[in-house]
């Protein structure tokens, strides 16, 4: 046994030394902590921006452009009080008048061929008068209008009939030129 022995020895020795050898570098390695690698993160690509888009043109509505010209103001015979048929008319002109209150208008005044060509001019402009008031009336500066009476010089229709003259009795709303 003795030559078992002195074979067996050394060579346990050698097992248990290579066996603790390598615990105590397993326990060495467990011990020490691993270097830190720093790791270069290569960064995500961003994405490409959308193409600007132009937006579309907003489509313009076409805008009625106000009828400024307005006829049928009518008056009674003799008289610069208005027809009352004429309010609805002087109404719709200043519904279209707000919308540019800065314009300028000329109200011409007319009579029909009753009377002596003075008295038909002075009625002219009494006429366009009443309409200038009643315009003021609604909210309108006086400035923005001027008058003109032309008396029995521009009918419409014709003044042999009484149904001609009472349309020949009238005020014209126009745009100043």
């Amino acid at each position: 046994m003795n030559k078992l022995r002195m074979y067996f020895l050394p060579v346990a020795l050698g097992v248990l030394t290579v066996t603790m050898y390598s615990c105590k570098a397993k326990k060495m390695a467990t011990t020490t902590p691993a270097p830190v690698v720093k790791q270069t993160e290569t960064p995500a690509p961003k994405p490409a921006p959308e193409p600007e888009r132009t937006p579309e043109p907003a489509k313009e509505e076409p805008v009625a452009k106000p009828n400024y010209n307005f006829d049928n103001i009518l008056f009674e015979f003799n008289s610069a009080v208005l027809k009352t048929s004429s309010f609805s008319i002087l109404d719709k002109a200043v519904a279209e008048m707000k919308k540019d209150p800065s314009v300028k208008f000329v109200l011409n005044g007319h009579s029909s061929a009753e009377g002596s060509p003075e008295h038909n001019m002075s009625l002219s402009v009494d006429r366009a008068n009443s309409v200038k008031s009643y315009l003021v009336n609604a909210g309108f500066s006086a400035d923005n209008f001027s008058i003109k009476g032309f008396g029995e010089s521009k009918p419409v229709s014709s003044n042999t009939n009484e149904e001609g003259r009472a349309l020949n009795r009238r005020v014209e709303i126009k745009v100043a030129q």
